[in-house]
């Protein structure tokens, strides 16, 4: 990280230490969770914005990718080890997904940069993702295909993606570092360029032009709190379900469109709302199918598929396979997930694109 000096030393710090053991994390702790590892350039920047993701039990920083056994940070910054730094993501896929582990990942990098990261030059620097299964190869390289269609950049993307094979803890001295010297790391993380780009790059509400994912800033939980109403808290951060015919939008007849109540990601049409008679709102298709993520849930006895929106993760409902045609779908979402906003707001709220959905010629002001 010779070029990073000049930002209080990058990542370099020599502390004398040998690397951890390659687990930090007993293997009987590890019971219902799962691994992921991502290299992303400096590891000291690639912690905080896993470790703030509930469901992640562990963090560490490290090696990984290269041949040569229990190296130290000073044989991997020479570049001549193969590994790069890279982090091990400890956590529970009942809780966050890995799709939305690799969601984070994105928007923390320059996935277009093949010789380094931000200030940091050098192969060990490079960014990419390391699969532990064939599950997460798939999703990784379908996420990274997603990430270079939807016109977010305009270079190629260079992040590869690599079957695991090897990862050794850095040095105590750099697990945690952000915790550990706030300072110093504040001081780096300014100078190093990384914060910068992410704010062009991933701006509050963007959408690209190949895609309508919508991306925010979501609240912290203390913040969400504050905003939602108990019931809306119950349902989308802790997997509620509502009462039928007795929520606010199972009758709604209104035309416009539903977002999420708690990021505004656009979600579903009143056209594509139905009488399904079950209670709650029900829509045979989502605005946009890459605002939406769905999983399997066992609970209460039943294989279901919950609904979660993408980029604010909230729990919205189910989707079953008995909705109308053509698509034969039925969403079936919870009112207090969604905020409803009338055609006639839509322009005014910045949600002025789909106003195409309605063709009665409303007048907006």
């Amino acid at each position: 990280m010779i070029v990073s000096l000049f930002f209080w030393g990058g990542c370099v710090e020599t502390g004398g230490q040998t690397p951890r053991e390659v687990d930090t994390v007993k293997s009987e702790d590890l019971k219902g969770f799962e691994k992921a590892t991502f290299a992303g350039g400096c590891f000291w920047c690639m912690e905080p914005p896993f470790e703030n993701l509930d469901g992640v039990k562990e963090v560490i920083s490290g090696y990984s990718g290269g041949e040569e056994k229990d190296p130290t940070y000073e044989e991997v910054s020479s570049g001549r080890t193969g590994h790069l730094e890279a982090v091990q993501v400890i956590y529970d896929p009942e809780i966050v997904t890995y799709s939305q582990l690799l969601d984070v990942f994105w928007r923390q990098i320059d996935p277009t940069d093949p010789g380094g990261q931000f200030v940091d030059r050098g192969s060990q620097y490079k960014t990419a993702v390391f699969y532990h299964n064939e599950q997460q190869k798939i999703e990784a390289e379908r996420s990274k295909e997603r990430i270079g269609k939807e016109g977010w950049f305009d270079k190629p993307i260079a992040t590869g993606i690599a079957p695991f094979k090897n990862f050794y803890p850095a040095e105590d001295y750099h697990q945690g570092f952000y915790k550990k010297n706030p300072g110093r790391y504040k001081s780096y993380r300014l100078g190093s360029g990384r914060d910068q780009f992410a704010k062009k790059t991933w701006t509050e509400g963007r959408k690209s032009a190949a895609s309508n994912m919508y991306v925010c800033e979501v609240p912290s939980d203390a913040d969400l709190r504050k905003k939602l109403s108990p019931e809306q808290y119950r349902i989308t951060r802790e997997n509620g379900t509502e009462h039928p015919f007795d929520n606010e939008y199972w009758d709604n007849k209104s035309d416009g469109i539903y977002v999420d109540v708690v990021s505004g990601e656009p979600l579903f049409s009143s056209g594509d709302k139905f009488d399904s008679g079950s209670g709650w709102p029900s829509f045979s298709r989502p605005l946009d199918p890459e605002n939406l993520v769905e999983r399997e849930d066992d609970s209460h006895g039943m294989k279901r598929t919950e609904v979660r929106s993408r980029n604010a993760d909230s729990h919205l409902g189910h989707l079953f396979p008995d909705g109308p045609k053509p698509t034969g779908l039925r969403y079936c979402i919870n009112s207090a997930s969604l905020r409803f906003i009338p055609v006639e707001n839509m322009e005014r709220e910045g949600y002025g694109e789909y106003l195409k959905l309605f063709t009665s010629g409303v007048k907006t002001d």
